[in-house]
């Protein structure tokens, strides 16, 4: 509570000293015919060095309000079709009425305006990274994990993981909110079609402003929603090899105030994939341990909304997402065990699993804008309820005979939570203040039974249970930012209560965990020249265990190597340090940022080996970890016909730390890159050319090997421009394969030394071709003049800047 009061206290002290001296303009816009003009563009600039210093967008009844400390301006007022407007004024404070302000036509007209440009595929800020995922012709036809995987410095797994510049800690929103897609399953993004989103944003130093959780940083994923006036919409097909076939559609219909959209998109896919295990024992036994699977999935997403204009500064936006999968994945494990090399025995052992998953999703946001774009307030809610139900049937067989068993593990996940941000100007900068709570529970049934000869189900006490997860944190936050002359300043506190427990009801095994931090941001800015600008941040995170991580069972497709959770895990935590370099001019731009990275309780997977030779592999709280590293980033139009995107992230990560009275080290160096060049052959057919390589790195208990890929595709435009045909071969060389080392030396006995070698591929080369209709959007427009946002962006829900 004195949070709360002490934030009120402070927001007024700034509310009382900037009201005191203050310049309000304010105006009415019509044309010459006295009709007002809305949504017209004003904007406000000192006559000593023509800056900016605001803004705002007349409405429906033509009439504009600036706010600016005292000082001496002129007004620039622009609408499409009419003469730009300029008006000087000089006033010291208090309020200047500019009275009816009449624009004359031009005399171009609306229907010959054509914007040429596009959005680059890459825009660099520098406290965010955003990628235009439309413009990289190697996402057309694949899925949201694709996207990712096509960022510099993100990379995903086989599993679907997500790492950010080396680290799987990372927060994934989806339009700034959490998401039934990203916070349980993760390789659940793969059921989002590629085509329905619109952009990712990648911020790799958060301030206090946005959740503490994700040691590297937030990835958010913005969905695709137009604000066009009448029918506007893109409808794609696609088909390609290995077996896949998928549609999709983006619609919106805007009518004045209101704005209707809705998306669906649904894919059937089918891929082979295999992988292969080699063990050697202390005691001279070895065992290869080779996995032949075939993966098939259904899925379909829709989503649906509206947004209520009320008047041009008070918006409601309400969404619904709806998400349904069927998948079927069959895998034949053959395991052949010798000794001094000679073969012992050899086993085969199939798993035919189904699986469903279902996720609703439903979101409201309000927004209002007060005297000005940069005093606004904003509040959103979300529900999320989703259902994931995986079922197997095992067929082992060897010399011995058969044994056939079953398992079944239902989890069934709600999810809620309420924000509201309040951003205030003052003068050469802004105070913010909010609050977030979100509740989350995760009910995970888990059992495992195997058939006797009697053809009953006989249950294993150890692989049955129920683990109920449940999650109550709260939060609240204060920051502050202002200009002096080129230097730039922000800083703010984010605190944070955790009530967080598991329960496994089968055993009566209860671990609570209440605990409250503070997150502490500051952000620094120095524009050294125009269009080059340097930054120092630094940040204080949380990554609260995953709730796979939790969960003590594991999947029984092979009985020997088992993947399980820890359901006393504790959560980590990272002081992140960053400084970054900007430099912009016409053709290009370069973000050069190194940082550091220290982490306490750092959350590892570790491989240990009982006396019968299964391995566990179980994360832990093992070590802490200094992390170093460099990133570059370039975007550069080379010629008017190419563009070159190209990324590079080195780092050198020392992680140190004890279990069970054994020491784990690691120091490793290594880089992830990606380069993409884009060359419009002739005015309307385009090639793209990705190359990636992610270079080996040493773990705890081995290492991993390098991986690398290229991806080709071809666009041309076709229909008059209404239409695009798309081919693309993502992994044209099949390159694409998870390969690593695990190595284990116990100090106790030579028979427990373990040495096992991993090469696998989850995918491999795929070709697809993709049919995209546009309608009503053959040509970029001045959005603007329709819809009046003056570049608002509801989409990104709490990233509005």
């Amino acid at each position: 509570m004195r949070f709360v009061v002490l934030t009120i206290l402070w927001l007024a002290f700034f509310h009382a000293s900037y009201s005191q001296d203050q310049l309000i303009v304010t105006g009415g816009i019509t044309d010459e015919k006295n009709n007002p003009i809305p949504y017209a563009s004003v904007a406000l600039f000192k006559q000593q060095d023509s800056t900016m210093v605001g803004g705002a967008v007349s409405d429906e009844s033509g009439v504009f309000q600036i706010t600016a400390k005292p000082g001496n301006y002129f007004v620039k007022i622009t609408f499409l079709s009419f003469n730009e407007k300029s008006i000087r004024i000089t006033k010291q404070s208090g309020p200047l009425d500019l009275g009816i302000i009449p624009l004359e036509s031009s005399a171009r007209q609306l229907d010959e305006v054509v914007i040429t440009g596009e959005k680059s595929q890459m825009e660099l800020q520098l406290d965010k990274r955003v990628f235009n995922v439309g413009k990289d012709m190697s996402n057309i036809g694949g899925n949201a994990a694709d996207v990712l995987d096509n960022i510099p410095s993100v990379s995903v797994g086989v599993d679907g993981t997500v790492s950010l510049r080396g680290s799987e800690n990372v927060r994934i929103l989806i339009n700034g909110k959490p998401s039934g897609l990203t916070l349980r399953d993760p390789d659940a993004l793969r059921q989002l079609q590629a085509n329905m989103v619109e952009r990712v944003e990648v911020i790799t130093n958060p301030s206090s402003r946005y959740d503490a959780e994700g040691e590297v940083g937030i990835i958010n994923i913005v969905l695709k929603e137009n604000k066009q006036n009448g029918i506007n919409g893109t409808f794609t097909a696609s088909a390609g090899y290995p077996e896949f076939y998928g549609g999709s559609y983006s619609l919106n219909i805007r009518r004045k105030k209101l704005n209707f959209f809705s998306s669906y998109g649904s894919d059937y896919r089918k891929s082979p994939g295999y992988n292969n295990i080699f063990q050697r024992f202390g005691d001279g036994s070895t065992s290869q341990r080779n996995t032949d699977r075939e993966s098939s999935e259904l899925s379909h997403n829709i989503r649906g909304g509206f947004d209520y204009f009320m008047n041009d500064k008070t918006s409601f936006t309400g969404s619904v997402m709806y998400n349904i999968e069927d998948g079927l994945n069959k895998s034949t494990l053959n395991v052949s065990n010798f000794f001094n090399d000679q073969l012992q025995n050899t086993t085969t052992r199939i798993d035919n699993e189904h699986e469903d998953e279902t996720n609703i999703e439903a979101a409201l946001n309000f927004k209002k804008i007060f005297s000005s774009e940069e005093h606004t307030f904003t509040a959103d809610g979300q529900y999320i309820r989703s259902v994931d139900g995986e079922n197997s049937d095992y067929t082992q067989t060897s010399a011995d005979g058969t044994i056939i068993q079953r398992a079944e593990n239902i989890a069934l996940e709600e999810n809620w939570f309420l924000q509201g941000d309040y951003v205030y100007p003052i003068r050469d900068g802004k105070a913010e203040a909010g609050f977030r709570s979100t509740n989350r529970k995760v009910d995970n049934d888990y059992g495992l039974e195997e058939q006797d000869a009697a053809g009953n189900w006989v249950p294993f006490p150890a692989f049955n249970n129920n683990l109920i997860y449940t999650e109550h944190i709260h939060a609240a936050y204060v920051m502050a930012g202002k200009k002096i002359s080129k230097l730039s300043l922000q800083a703010g506190v984010r605190g944070e209560y955790s009530d967080i427990s598991t329960e496994l009801t089968e055993t009566g095994e209860i671990n609570p965990r209440q605990y409250f931090n503070l997150f502490p941001s500051v952000n620094l800015g120095y524009e050294v020249r125009k269009n080059k600008t340097w930054q120092l941040s630094y940040s204080k995170r949380i990554n609260r265990p995953r709730f796979r991580d939790l969960l003590p069972f594991s999947n029984f497709a092979d009985t020997r190597v088992l993947f399980m959770g820890n359901p006393n895990l504790n959560p980590e935590y990272t002081h992140s340090f960053e400084t970054g370099y900007l430099l912009n001019w016409e053709n290009g731009s370069v973000l050069s940022s190194a940082y550091y990275r220290y982490r306490i309780g750092v959350i590892e997977r570790i491989t240990q080996v009982d006396e019968d030779g299964i391995s566990r592999i179980i994360p832990v709280n093992l070590s802490t970890q200094n992390a170093y590293g460099l990133e570059f980033n370039v975007s550069l139009s080379v010629k008017k016909w190419w563009q070159l995107n190209t990324s590079a992230n080195f780092y050198r990560a020392i992680t140190e730390g004890d279990y069970q009275d054994q020491n784990f080290f690691s120091d490793t160096y290594t880089l992830n890159s990606r380069t993409t060049s884009k060359i419009t052959l002739f005015e309307n057919l385009n090639f793209q050319t990705s190359f990636n390589y992610r270079a080996p790195r040493i773990t705890t208990q081995g290492r991993e090997l390098s991986s690398y890929n290229l991806d080709f595709a071809l666009g041309k435009d076709i229909l008059k421009g209404k239409a695009t045909v798309t081919a693309n071969v993502r992994d044209v060389l099949n390159t694409r394969k998870n390969r690593s080392i695990t190595e284990i030396f116990p100090v106790d006995s030579e028979d427990q030394y373990f040495y096992s070698t991993t090469n696998g591929q989850w995918r491999p080369r795929q070709f697809r071709v993709t049919f995209t209709y546009r309608l009503n959007q053959k040509q970029e427009r001045r959005e603007r003049r329709e819809d009046g946002e003056n570049e608002r962006d509801d989409n990104g829900g709490d990233f509005e800047q």
